[in-house]
C-alpha cells in the first residue's frame, strides 16, 4: 500500500456541520476521560445497538489510532456486531455520522460519511483523525467539561428495494400502416366495433371505434382508439412506447379526417388510447359519401419499458 492509499483511507471524505439535534441511534456518555490515558486504555468499544435492522458498536480510540495515522486525535469507528450480517458474502451499504455534543453551547459537531460498503473482509468504517486532542481536551470548546464527554453515531442503511426500469429505445422504427374496410359508417348504429388483428412489432393491435361515441361524446363525435390487443403477454410492469395515427379516408384516397399524432405508452393498465372527438357525427355524415370508406392505421412501436429484476 502506498503512503498516499495510507492517507486517503486514514482521512475519509466527510462533511461537518454544527446542529441541535441529537444523534438518533446511539449515545456514548465518557465520565473521567483522562483515566483511559492513565489506565492505558488504548480503545473502548460500547454496547450493542440496533439501527437499519442491523447490530452495530461504536469504537473509540481517546488516544488516536496509532495504526492509521490517528496520533494526537480522537479515532472513532461504527462496526458491524458479529459475522452473521455477512451471511453468502453479502455486503452492507450505510452513510454513517459521528456526533461531539458541546455541552458549553448545547450543540453538536457532526461529521457526515459519504455512503461506504461494509463485507466480511470491511466490518467497519470510521474517521481517524476525528478531532485533534489538543482541540478537544481545551474546556473552553465545551467538548471535554469536567473530564466529560459525549459522543453518538446515526447509521442510515441504504437497502435496495428493487424498484427501477430498463428503458431500451429502438434505433430503427420502421411505421406500419394497417387498413380496415368499413361500410356504413355514417349510418351506423353499433355501440363499437373493431377492426382485425394485426402486428407491429410482436404486438398485437386492432382498431376501436365507437361510431356514436363513446359515453362522453354519444350523438356528438366519431370515438376512434388504438388497442394493445394482447396485454396478457405483457408482463407485469412492461410497458410500450408507440406513435401512431388514425386516419380516416375515402374509397378515392382523400383524407377527410387526421387528427394530430400521438405518442404514449401502452400498458395492461392502459391498453387503448386515441381520440374521443375523432370527428362530429354531423361531419361524419356530411364527408363519408362513399361506402366503404377506409381508417387506416399508422403505428410505430418507438420503444419498451420494463421492471429491473
Amino acid at each position: 500500500m502506498t503512503s498516499f492509499e495510507i492517507y486517503r483511507e486514514a482521512d475519509p471524505v466527510t462533511t461537518k456541520e454544527i446542529r441541535d439535534v441529537a444523534p438518533t441511534h446511539y449515545v456514548l456518555k465518557i465520565e473521567s476521560f483522562s483515566l483511559f490515558a492513565k489506565n492505558n486504555k488504548e480503545k473502548y468499544e460500547s454496547n450493542e445497538f440496533e439501527a437499519g435492522g442491523y447490530k452495530w458498536k461504536l469504537i473509540l480510540y481517546p488516544n488516536g489510532d496509532k495504526s492509521r495515522n490517528g496520533e494526537d486525535h480522537i479515532s472513532i469507528y461504527l462496526a458491524v456486531s458479529g459475522t452473521s450480517a455477512f451471511q453468502s458474502g453479502g455486503a452492507i451499504h450505510v452513510a454513517v455520522s459521528f456526533s461531539l455534543y458541546d455541552q458549553v453551547r448545547d450543540r453538536y459537531l457532526t461529521e457526515q460519511g459519504r455512503v461506504t460498503r461494509l463485507h466480511v473482509l470491511k466490518a467497519q468504517w470510521g474517521v481517524p483523525r476525528y478531532i485533534p486532542l489538543k482541540f478537544f481536551t481545551d474546556p473552553s470548546n465545551g467538548y471535554l467539561v469536567d473530564d466529560t464527554c459525549v459522543f453518538g453515531v446515526e447509521v442510515f442503511v441504504v437497502k435496495s428495494l428493487g424498484v427501477g426500469e430498463r428503458v431500451r429505445m429502438l434505433e430503427e422504427s420502421t411505421p406500419y400502416t394497417y387498413e380496415w374496410k368499413i361500410s356504413r359508417l355514417s349510418s351506423s348504429e353499433d355501440e363499437s366495433r373493431y377492426s382485425d388483428m394485426f402486428t407491429v412489432g410482436v404486438y398485437k393491435w386492432k382498431v376501436y371505434m365507437r361510431p356514436r361515441g363513446d359515453s362522453n361524446n354519444r350523438g356528438k363525435n366519431l370515438s376512434m382508439f388504438l388497442w394493445l390487443y394482447n396485454t396478457e403477454d405483457l408482463a407485469s410492469n412492461e410497458k410500450v412506447n408507440v406513435r401512431f395515427v388514425i386516419r380516416l379516408k375515402s374509397q378515392n384516397n382523400v383524407v377527410l379526417r387526421q387528427p394530430e399524432v400521438l405518442t404514449t405508452w401502452f400498458s395492461r393498465s392502459i391498453p387503448n388510447c386515441g381520440w374521443p372527438s375523432f370527428m362530429p357525427l354531423k361531419m361524419v355524415r356530411e364527408s363519408v359519401k362513399d361506402d366503404p370508406c377506409v381508417i387506416e392505421a399508422e403505428v410505430t412501436v418507438v420503444g419498451t419499458s420494463t421492471k429491473l429484476p
